[in-house]
Order: C-alpha cells, then sequence, then structure tokens
C-alpha cells in the first residue's frame, strides 16, 4: 500500500513539472523559423535550447498550463523585408506588437487565424496595399493602431463592438469613412485623404452667438486659468483614485479568503520564473542593461511621490538615467505589462517618455530619459542669494502652459485607457512626467 502511495505522488510531482516545463513546440519552431529569415539590428537572443517563455526577448506565454505563446512583441529591433508568414503559425496570439521596424509591402490578407488577438500594432512601419477587411473577423480586438505606414485604399467597415482604440493617421487612405467607426476621434485618421460623416453643427440663436472681446487676458489671468485647470483636473484624478479604492477594497474583503487558498496551493515552478522579472525596452530606446545594473548605480534622489521615489542612476557606462521604483502599486504581472505598453507609446513634447521597464513580485520600475535641466520647484525657490535671477511672467506662463499640455495629453491617453481595460489603469496619470521647455 505504501509503494502505491509513493508511486503516484512520484507520477503527480512528475506530471505537473512537466506541464510546468512544457514548451510550446510548434509556436517555437515558428519563432525560430522566423528570425532565421530575416535581418534585424538587435540580438533577440532567441536560443532553441533555451526557454522560449521564460528567456526569449519579446515572448510571453500565457499564465495556464498550456504553455502557449500569447504575447509578441519586437518593436524597435530594426527587421526588415514583407509580413512575416511565419507569425501567422502562431494561432494563438493575444497581443502582437510589431512597431518602429522596417517592414515593407502588403499585409496579410487573412488575419482571421489569429481569433483571439486582442490588441494588434503595426504602426511605424512602411506596409502597404490596402487594410484587409479579414481584420473586421477579428472579435476580441480591442486596440489597433496602423498609422504612420503607407497603406492605401478606402477605410474598411471594421464592425468591432469591443475596438476601443484606432489609429489609421498618416497613411495614404482615401473615400469616407464608415459610419461604424465615427465614434473614434478625428485624429485617428488625420494624415489622410478622407471625409469623415459627423452630424451637422446646431443652428445658434442670434443670442446665443458669443460676442468679441477686443480686450485680452493678461498674463498673470492667462497663468491663473492654467493653474486652476490643472488644480481641478488633479482633484479629479484624486476622485476617481478614492472611488476606485473602495471598490478594490470591498472586493478584495468577499474574495480574500478564497484567493489566499488558491495562491497558497497552485504556485507553480513556472510562475516562480516570472516573478524574476527582466527589464523591457521601448521603441526608440538604445540602453541595454539589465536589473543588476541599475542596483549597483550610483543613485540620488530627486523626489518622491504617491506611487514611490524617482532616483537619478548613474550607471557603470556612464549612462544617467532616472529610474522610478514604484511602491504599495498591487496589480498583475499582465495588467502592469499592459499598463506599460499604453504609457511607453505615449509621445508629446511636454511628457518624458518611458523607456523601459520592471516587473517582478517585489520590484517595479519605470525608467526614464534623465534631464539634467532641474525641476520647476527649483527654478522657483533655489538659489535665494542676491545674484538670483527671478523668473518672469512670460516664462511662468509658458512653463504654465506647458505643464497644461502635458496632463491634458496624459488624461487623454487615460480615458482612452480606461474605457480599453477599466479600472486596470487606476494608477496611469501618476506614472507620467511632465517635461518642460524654456
Amino acid at each position: 500500500m505504501g509503494n502505491k502511495i509513493i508511486f503516484s505522488a512520484i507520477l503527480v510531482y512528475g506530471t505537473l513539472f512537466l506541464l510546468a516545463t512544457a514548451e510550446p513546440g510548434d509556436d517555437k519552431k515558428a519563432l525560430l523559423d522566423f528570425i532565421g529569415n530575416i535581418s534585424h539590428s538587435r540580438n533577440l537572443n532567441w536560443d532553441e535550447r533555451t526557454s522560449a517563455c521564460n528567456s526569449w526577448i519579446g515572448v510571453t506565454c500565457n499564465h495556464d498550463r498550456s504553455r502557449i505563446i500569447a504575447i509578441l512583441s519586437l518593436r524597435s529591433n530594426g527587421i526588415s523585408g514583407p509580413f512575416p508568414s511565419d507569425l501567422l503559425k502562431l494561432g494563438n496570439l493575444t497581443g502582437l506588437y510589431l512597431q518602429f521596424n522596417n517592414f515593407q509591402g502588403p499585409l496579410p490578407l487573412d488575419f482571421s487565424v489569429w481569433k483571439n488577438l486582442s490588441v494588434l500594432n503595426l504602426s511605424n512601419n512602411d506596409f502597404n496595399g490596402s487594410i484587409p477587411s479579414s481584420i473586421s473577423n477579428l472579435t476580441h480586438l480591442t486596440a489597433l493602431d496602423l498609422a504612420n505606414n503607407s497603406l492605401s485604399g478606402d477605410v474598411p467597415d471594421l464592425d468591432i463592438p469591443t475596438l476601443q482604440l484606432l489609429d489609421l493617421s498618416n497613411n495614404n487612405l482615401t473615400g469616407v469613412v464608415p459610419q461604424t467607426l465615427v465614434r473614434f476621434p478625428s485624429s485617428a485618421f488625420s494624415g489622410n485623404n478622407v471625409t469623415l460623416q459627423s452630424l451637422p453643427p446646431p443652428v445658434l440663436s442670434p443670442t446665443a452667438v458669443p460676442k468679441k472681446h477686443s480686450s485680452k487676458f493678461s498674463e498673470p489671468a492667462i497663468l491663473g486659468i492654467v493653474i486652476g485647470s490643472c488644480a481641478a483636473a488633479f482633484v479629479l484624478i484624486a476622485l476617481l483614485l478614492i472611488v476606485t479604492y473602495r471598490k478594490k477594497k470591498d472586493d478584495e474583503s468577499i474574495t480574500g479568503v478564497s484567493h489566499k487558498k488558491e495562491k497558497s496551493t497552485k504556485r507553480t515552478a513556472s510562475e516562480h520564473q516570472d516573478e524574476n522579472g527582466r527589464v523591457i525596452f521601448f521603441e526608440g530606446c538604445n540602453l541595454v542593461f539589465d536589473l543588476e545594473d541599475l542596483l549597483r548605480a550610483s543613485a540620488e534622489v530627486l523626489g518622491k511621490g504617491t506611487f514611490g521615489t524617482t532616483y537619478k542612476a548613474a550607471l557603470e557606462d556612464s549612462t544617467t538615467v532616472a529610474v522610478k521604483r514604484l511602491k504599495e502599486v498591487i496589480v498583475g504581472k499582465r495588467d502592469f505589462e499592459q499598463q506599460m505598453e499604453v504609457v511607453g507609446n505615449i509621445r508629446h513634447e511636454n511628457v518624458a517618455p518611458l523607456r523601459a521597464y520592471f516587473y517582478s513580485k517585489d520590484e517595479k520600475l519605470m525608467v526614464y530619459d534623465y534631464y539634467n535641466q532641474g525641476s520647476v520647484s527649483a527654478l522657483l525657490h533655489a538659489k535665494r542669494g542676491e545674484d538670483r535671477i527671478p523668473l518672469d511672467w512670460g516664462t511662468r506662463v509658458k512653463i504654465a502652459i506647458g505643464a497644461a499640455k502635458g496632463i491634458a495629453h496624459i488624461l487623454t491617453k487615460w480615458w482612452q485607457a480606461c474605457a480599453w481595460k477599466h479600472q486596470g489603469f487606476k494608477y496611469f496619470p501618476q506614472l507620467r512626467t511632465i517635461r518642460l521647455h524654456l
């Protein structure tokens, strides 16, 4: 009897081990075929002897035991050539990110092979030809970005109820935007020769026509308006955070016990491996380092905020970056990566771009360029001596307007992200850094 129990235990644990370390064989072969047929400027470290799910850059597998490749992110790798047909073999993809490469030629005709795809980003390449109508078969698609290519022809009728984010700007599209897509902002179609269907503006009565005023606001008045608007925006954010925080607490109080039980009984070797994490870099980033490099870097505190502390980190290769170390941000790996995808794609002259991020169970980092011009606080309050030159009103107004533009852009992206993932982006506005030009 005892031998049977021991044998059964060995069989069970052996099966669990094999499942935890299983490799997506067909998907892995498709990626190796793909990388063998293209040229790229960065080393993707894809080695058939290593685990695709745990070691390959840009590859994320799902978290259940099937170990299939769910997300492929190859942004800014200098990949050139036609759309890789080998990727069509990855039938279980939920996210495909190929932006900021040098792909050319037409898009594949049949997108329906990716029946579970929710995010498709092929922006900033040189794809041409028409947009395939088969994209409308992606019934789970929530975000589609084909901006900054050379696509032509009519805008297809993409009747996808789940679609929340759309960007077709800066192509060669023509014709009339279909009625199913008029719900998206006009910026999604800018840079094309298309006609937007819209309702005529309401006719104003003579008494409702605003009168023109010859007088202009003074600079102090403009500054007051801008600062007041910024303050109102932050108050709104605070209220939203309070509401979402309370709802999260209510949900945790209901599901806390069952969650703890599941957590204690369903930990696998693959999950422990995922918790170790690695530094993920975004497009246009020429930095190369890992977590150990950041930990060895000499650090100087730049500021402290609600969700963490920002440091100036001087790496051993003389590179200097700004690192935001997040604290008390309770979010899963997949949700965190999805938030970083949105944050990392924000581009605005008054918003510092996110260059890289790191996620593990105990450490969450965001890496930005380091700007040595100082902060607004330093400009206003530093150098109190007689040789101090105070900021004039023109400079102060310029700072306020620049900050307002950056905040407005962040809030726009935040509202889109909230519409896309509902409450998963509650920390999003605080994860950005305003950059000012004087």
